[in-house]
């Protein structure tokens, strides 16, 4: 509808309407986020570009080792080692900081976050508990924490 509006505004031109585009295109931009800081306003976490890009960018090279790690379990016809539950302290606040610190321990190899305790503890389920679960997990957090918080409280 906006489109025929801005057709019988601006006419056919397709400098017009590549300008209306454009337009409608900003618009949407700036309603989308005062809606998004309105319905969720910011969180703790304070990102920079480039701590964001090599989080990032470890968190694809984890992601490829989980998947190998998790095929080579599956395939092993040995039987599985002793799958349990690790349970991690964390210092993050309950909300979307510790939600995107667990999307990314789901990507350490044989781990899978699944809630939380009553005392606020993460309960990890992991396929081998003989691992060094709880390391790699405070690991992860202290990287998280210096990332998206520069070393400080999240």
């Amino acid at each position: 509808m906006l489109a025929l509006l801005w057709i019988a505004i601006a006419g056919t031109d397709p400098f017009d309407l590549t300008a209306g585009v454009l337009a409608v295109a900003l618009a949407t931009v700036a309603l989308a986020t005062w809606a998004s800081l309105a319905l969720m306003p910011p969180s703790g976490l304070h990102m920079t570009p480039l701590a964001t890009l090599g989080y990032g960018l470890r968190l694809f090279g984890q992601s490829i080792l989980a998947g190998i790690d998790v095929a080579r379990r599956a395939l092993d016809p040995r039987p599985l080692p002793a799958a349990g539950f690790v349970l991690h302290p964390t210092c993050l606040p309950a909300g979307s900081v510790r939600s995107a610190f667990c999307t990314t321990v789901c990507l350490v190899p044989g781990t899978l976050p699944a809630g939380t305790d009553a005392e606020g503890r993460l309960v990890v389920h992991c396929l081998d508990v003989a691992q060094p679960v709880a390391e790699q997990l405070a690991s992860e957090e202290a990287r998280f924490r210096r990332t998206f918080a520069g070393g400080g409280d999240v």
